[in-house]
């Protein structure tokens, strides 16, 4: 693409080649088709479109109004729900939109704790949900590092919340949908569950789905859903006119329809059996990382994985987690840090990494490749400052990703 705007294209070129030479392994962040990116960057930009499809405020809807349409039948279809709301720009805005729809201002909500896995919008104190809400926390457990239903039961007798919150951002086993139900009905509580980050997975069947279980489900559409960045909300007819108010104009204005096109061309993609083997194998990677850490000697907070993250404990090595990050983004080996239950050190430097499959398992890498990964792994992180070794392993990764691309040179910006 010719611009006048060197500046601008220059660094999004920069970026273009960043993610193509540096494996990716930030649970959150994916690798969205060219067809999702393409729907992005279309005219829709152009049209406000306040409301909803037949109720706009706003003329010249009738296209938007299709797309949005195709995009709610596609999330319902998807996820076997019977209402979608697919505006929200953001998976914190679509929980904006949850928690206004089922409580009032300072009712009280118990959620995961941030330092054991949760979100910052399960009421972290500078959130919108905790300034907001009363906010209760349950956790893992310090023997096992695993939710304790019968613990998060005893918490919500004592509480009596008024919403129970489920989902997490770091917690690498399976969450008992079934189970957060009826500690929501035997407490008067509401459900809702978060599934931001196993999205894909419940699309393919690969976790259980809280749909049926909660009165209400938020997602993001770009972590292991693999579409663009944003949001959703699922719900049943009882809840929907609140959500629907709640999102707009409750929490935010027009929406954004060319992402709500992108929304659908993703939602479509996820219907495919294709994709059903790419989310099966996202988690065979993620075995395979945990494993081969393992074996060298890292510990993975819990003792493994369900889905497609870990917790790499990175304290016994005698780093930080953001030592870790650093010394790992030098090799092209891209993570963040993050912390790990019952954490001492602040969450800036923390004890631990957050590493996922999702992105490295878009581009194409298998077991094989996912093993051969995790020794590099390792190897850095047992000779933080060994530049031989640093040199090494960059050499390796830089071999990896130019037999795996993501777009290739085809995706290369043109600027004048």
């Amino acid at each position: 693409m010719k611009s006048q705007d060197a500046a601008v294209w220059s660094a999004i070129e920069a970026e273009r080649v960043r993610q193509e030479a540096q494996l990716e392994l930030i649970a959150s962040e994916n690798h969205a088709s060219r067809e999702v990116i393409a729907a992005m960057g279309t005219v829709l930009t152009n049209k406000y479109a306040e409301g909803y499809p037949g109720r706009r405020y706003y003329g010249g809807c009738e296209h938007v109004d299709t797309i949005e349409d195709l995009a709610r039948a596609r999330a319902k279809a998807l996820f076997g729900c019977t209402h979608a709301n697919v505006q929200p720009h953001s998976g914190t805005q679509a929980n904006i939109a949850a928690l206004m729809a089922l409580l009032q201002p300072r009712d009280t909500i118990l959620a995961m704790s941030l330092d054991h896995g949760g979100h910052l919008s399960h009421g972290h104190p500078k959130n919108f949900s905790g300034l907001f809400y009363a906010i209760h926390s349950y956790g893992v457990e310090k023997g096992t590092e695993r939710i304790d239903m019968d613990r998060v039961r005893e918490k919500a007798l004592l509480v009596r919340p008024k919403l129970l919150l489920a989902g997490a951002s770091a917690y690498s086993r399976t969450l008992d949908f079934p189970a957060f139900a009826a500690i929501a009905q035997e407490t008067g509580a509401k459900l809702l569950v978060d599934m931001a980050h196993i999205a894909g997975l419940v699309a393919a069947k690969v976790h259980p789905t809280p749909v049926g279980h909660a009165d209400i489900v938020t997602l993001t559409t770009h972590k292991t859903l693999r579409g663009p960045r944003g949001g959703m909300v699922l719900c049943g007819a009882d809840t929907i006119k609140q959500v629907n108010s709640t999102v707009f104009p409750g929490g935010q204005g027009g929406p954004l329809m060319h992402v709500i096109a992108a929304k659908a061309v993703a939602l479509r993609e996820a219907a495919t059996p294709e994709f059903a083997v790419y989310q099966r194998r996202v988690v065979e990677n993620a075995k395979a990382l945990a494993e081969t850490l393992t074996a060298r000697g890292l510990r993975i907070v819990s003792g493994g994985t369900d889905n497609h993250l870990m917790l790499v404990d990175v304290g016994a090595s005698g780093l930080s987690g953001k030592q870790a990050e650093d010394v790992l983004h030098a090799v092209d080996l891209t993570c963040n840090k993050n912390l790990i239950p019952y954490d001492q050190r602040p969450p800036m430097e923390a004890s631990g990494i957050r590493l996922g499959t999702a992105a490295v398992t878009t581009r194409g890498l298998g077991v094989g490749e996912v093993r051969r990964m995790g020794e590099w792994i390792a190897e850095v992180l047992s000779h933080p400052g060994d530049e031989a070794v640093a040199r090494r392993v960059r050499s390796n990764v830089a071999e990896m990703t130019r037999a795996f691309p993501i777009y290739g040179d085809a995706a290369r910006v043109v600027h004048a």
